[in-house]
């Protein structure tokens, strides 16, 4: 192989590691696994490399994760979302999460 392909292909596998990193800090244990996502900005993308490499390496991270990832591109961030079913139960718990963290939000306010 190639000293450039090597190169090419260990840096890959080092962005992926570090995208899998990131994805694993933001997973709620409670959810097991699911929700999960991650937002890069503009200055993330610049640093990680061109935006194609940086989107196959974000959804082969979040398949390792067991995700089904995409990734969409809008208003400058990237944005790397699990697309899988969330089941019932897991679903429900983070609307409880959602509406107590309002409820807390709007006690605050008023």
């Amino acid at each position: 192989m190639p000293v450039k392909d090597e190169l090419a292909r260990r840096r890959y596998e080092n962005l992926v590691d570090r995208l899998e990193s990131l994805m694993r800090a933001a997973l709620k244990p409670q959810y097991k696994g699911f929700y999960g996502q991650l937002v890069l900005s503009i200055s993330d993308l610049e640093e990680m490399g061109e935006l194609k490499d940086v989107r196959r390496a974000a959804r082969e991270a979040g398949r390792r994760l067991g995700s089904k990832p995409t990734t969409t591109l809008a208003g400058g961030r990237l944005f790397v979302i699990d697309e899988r079913k969330v089941p019932e139960e897991i679903e429900q718990l983070a609307a409880d999460a959602a509406a107590e963290a309002m409820d807390r939000a709007f006690r605050k306010g008023h």
